[in-house]
């Protein structure tokens, strides 16, 4: 068996984190303001294929109008949860078993100095990348703790053919190389979908205490997430 390929971590990894983070927001008016800086940033991407990925996706904002740029993302993230940007749910559904994750993640979030903002689950991808740009080293472990749902997002968006998958693309690309276990994991959450086990949180204390609130049905619009409240930092300020 040839050993394990280890992919060491790019200088710009937190600034394609941060860029993913903004790019993976709902496209609200603040969000769609700051795409210009995000576009300038691309320049400080050194891999040219990354950098064609993200500039993908920030162009195709860039050209919608408001409106539309809104039903996409809704269209895309909100209305199936084989496309949810929660990443703990595609291991453990709607089970016990994600509440202590999500408690985990609570954890990391404070145990590197930064408390995640009570208004959203701490597995929402752009949060998570947010604290990645942030936090390079912890954020780079939640990511792979967190590689399962990132890999089953990344092949349902691509399914779905949406200019988001080369988001995907680029984050799963920035990580190890998996083991053979791993994938197979992956290929079974795939085929089977997580556990079914539909549970009330009570032995882990109340929402506001665990963060946990129920994922949106299908067809159902989620709350709005983690809005952009500030410009993005540029090339030079991120590094």
């Amino acid at each position: 068996m040839s050993p394990r390929r280890i992919r060491r971590a790019a200088a710009d990894t937190p600034l394609a984190h941060r860029i993913a983070s903004v790019l993976l927001r709902y496209p609200d008016e603040t969000l769609l303001a700051c795409l210009g800086d995000v576009a300038a940033a691309l320049s400080a991407v050194a891999d040219p294929a990354d950098r064609t990925r993200l500039a993908a996706a920030c162009d195709h904002l860039r050209r919608l109008a408001p409106t539309e740029a809104a039903r996409q993302y809704v269209d895309t993230f909100d209305h199936t949860r084989r496309r949810s940007l929660h990443l703990t749910y595609y291991r453990h559904g709607d089970t016990r078993a994600r509440g202590m994750a999500l408690l985990a993640l609570k954890h990391a979030y404070r145990q590197a100095g930064h408390e995640p903002p009570g208004h959203e689950l701490p597995d929402f991808l752009p949060l998570i990348l947010e604290f990645a740009a942030l936090a390079p080293a912890p954020g780079h472990r939640v990511l792979l703790q967190c590689r399962a749902g990132l890999e089953l997002l990344r092949q349902a968006l691509h399914e779905h053919s949406t200019p988001y998958a080369g988001v995907l693309d680029t984050l799963c690309g920035r990580l190890p190389e998996s083991a053979r276990r791993e994938r197979d994991t992956w290929h079974r959450l795939a085929v089977e979908g997580p556990p079914g086990e539909q549970v009330g949180l009570e032995p882990f204390g109340p929402p506001e205490q665990t963060g946990l609130t129920p994922h949106p049905a299908p067809g159902q619009p989620a709350s709005r997430r983690y809005p952009a409240t500030r410009a993005f930092l540029s090339a030079k300020e991120s590094r």
